[in-house]
Order: structure tokens, then C-alpha cells, then sequence
């Protein structure tokens, strides 16, 4: 597997500041983040956290942030895992966000009871 050079990730739920997961992206941070957005829906799980379809009709409101390029595969690496711990089969995917930055972000997969979140904020629900 060859090392990623994408080095921002658009975060949209519990990975955001002030969340419960904001502590496993932290250490990895680089910068204050932009307010951001990307196209989709964004749906509450209900066990605490969200679920987001990209490329759907919607706004998926958010925070984009840049990585620690040095420690960049051991983010992911983290980030994968965590991602892996909660039901719905996510996985990180490529987006490019309302700023026009190309960051990774993490898709919902399938298996949940969904319920939209119409302002596509996880803050704002």
C-alpha cells in the first residue's frame, strides 16, 4: 500500500471538537480547522452518533482540518480503527469539500436505523 499524501480530513460528528472522539484526532491536528461543508445527507444513528452519505442531495455541515504529515499514516491508521469500533460499516473515502479542499472523510455503510438530521449539523440536531 503506498503512503497518502491527502493530509485534511472533514470531520462532521463526534471526531469534532468538543465531542466524546475529539481526543483521537487531536494529537494529530495541525491547525484550528475551517468550518466547512461537503454535499450529502448527514442521519442520526441513534447510539450517539451520526451517519453521512456523501454526494446526496443535502448539506452535511462541518470542520475540515490538516494533519500532521509526518505521523499522517499513524492518524489514519487510528482514525480507521476507532471508525471500525462503532456499527454501520464505515469507511474513509475522498471528498472535496464547500472551501474546495480535498480531504478523506467517513462514509456510513449500511445496517443502521437511520433518522435525517434536516440541517446536516450533528451540533444542531
Amino acid at each position: 500500500m503506498m503512503p497518502t499524501t491527502l493530509d485534511a480530513l472533514f470531520v462532521y460528528g463526534t471526531l469534532r471538537r468538543g465531542d466524546v472522539r475529539w481526543s483521537f484526532l487531536e494529537p494529530f491536528v495541525v491547525d484550528d480547522g475551517v468550518d466547512d461543508t461537503v454535499d450529502g445527507a448527514l442521519f442520526d444513528t441513534g447510539l450517539g452518533y451520526p451517519a453521512a452519505v456523501f454526494d446526496g442531495p443535502g448539506t452535511i455541515v462541518g470542520r475540515t482540518y490538516r494533519l500532521d504529515s509526518s505521523r499522517l499514516d499513524e492518524a489514519l491508521a487510528v482514525l480507521d480503527e476507532e471508525e471500525d469500533t462503532v456499527g454501520g460499516l464505515y469507511r474513509r473515502i475522498e471528498v472535496t469539500t464547500g472551501s474546495g479542499m480535498r480531504a478523506w472523510a467517513y462514509a456510513y455503510g449500511t445496517g443502521l436505523t437511520l433518522t435525517p438530521i434536516p440541517s446536516g449539523d450533528w451540533f444542531v440536531r
